[in-house]
């Protein structure tokens, strides 16, 4: 880990700012260097101690640790330049909540070793360098994804960067989790807009819907204050997952919606009574 004395983040968002800055905390000899599309972002970082210095991708050769956390349909894209740019030393995590499509992007790249396929299931509904947080990863679970291809010496100081900030492993083929993390997370954002446009749409008022929305409410649609510039391209190149569940639930809503025209409130308390379990499991997770 002392060898990461040289950090580039790609995509000082939520994500990338929030390893930023943990990074920042554990290895404190080490200088953080930020790439980002938007000139704002990084001076906006630079000013919050986010990153210590914004940069460009031409300084990519001097990178021992590159986090790149851009949007998904980009990653695909830039990951292969990135890999031409750094050294043979230099150890590349890509951080995106879609696997499938990067891992095969760089399948038979020359530098495909240096690569790291990661997911760290941690987040919130907000964006930007302002939305970047410290121990936003702390006893989160990060899913690695094809380490037999990463080569063993930088997978050892991946692992020992982890354990440093108190996170969990998982280990996944690319296209499991990507057809995984459909239900669990892209469905949830789904549901959370739709949501929000239903009642958006059905009450016309707004200060009808703020004064007798409870928490209940609040806490479903939560997630659609999320970033569509960065949700619209998950849904993207994780379609066919995320179609998958969507023909499921809107399956099981259609279901729910038939025993309640029929008056079948048995089948309707069954409904709730076989899904209370969840209680159990996400307090497993928890």
């Amino acid at each position: 880990m002392e060898d990461f004395k040289n950090i580039f983040v790609l995509g000082i968002g939520l994500i990338g700012g929030s390893m930023a800055r943990d990074l920042k905390r554990v290895l404190p000899e080490s200088t953080l260097y930020g790439i980002d599309s938007s000139e704002n972002h990084l001076s906006e970082a630079v000013g919050l101690g986010v990153i210590d210095h914004s940069s460009r991708f031409e300084a990519l050769s001097q990178a021992d640790l590159v986090i790149l956390s851009i949007p998904v349909d980009q990653a695909n894209l830039f990951l292969p330049p990135v890999l031409d740019a750094v050294s043979e030393h230099t150890l590349v995590v890509d951080v995106g909540s879609t696997k499938g499509s990067v891992c095969d992007a760089v399948r038979n790249h020359p530098k495909r070793a240096n690569f790291l396929a990661a997911h760290p299931i941690a987040g919130t509904e907000f964006s930007g360098p302002t939305a970047a947080i410290e121990y936003l990863f702390k006893d989160k679970t990060m899913i690695l994804c094809e380490v037999e291809d990463t080569d063993t010496e930088l997978l050892k100081k991946a692992m020992q960067l982890f354990e440093v900030l108190e996170m969990r492993i998982r280990y996944m083929n690319p296209h499991s989790h990507d057809k995984h993390i459909a239900y669990v997370s892209h469905l949830s954002h789904i549901s959370s807009f739709m949501l929000g446009k239903t009642v958006i749409e059905k009450e016309k008022n707004e200060k009808d819907i703020f004064d007798m929305a409870g928490s209940g409410f609040a806490s479903t649609v939560r997630l659609a204050k999320s970033n569509p510039a960065t949700w619209t391209p998950i849904f993207k190149e994780n379609k066919a997952n995320v179609l998958e569940s969507l023909t499921e639930y809107i399956t099981n809503l259609t279901h729910f919606k038939n025993v309640l025209e029929a008056d079948d409130y048995e089948e309707v308390y069954n409904e709730m009574e076989n899904t209370n379990h969840i209680k159990s499991i996400l307090k497993g997770l928890s």
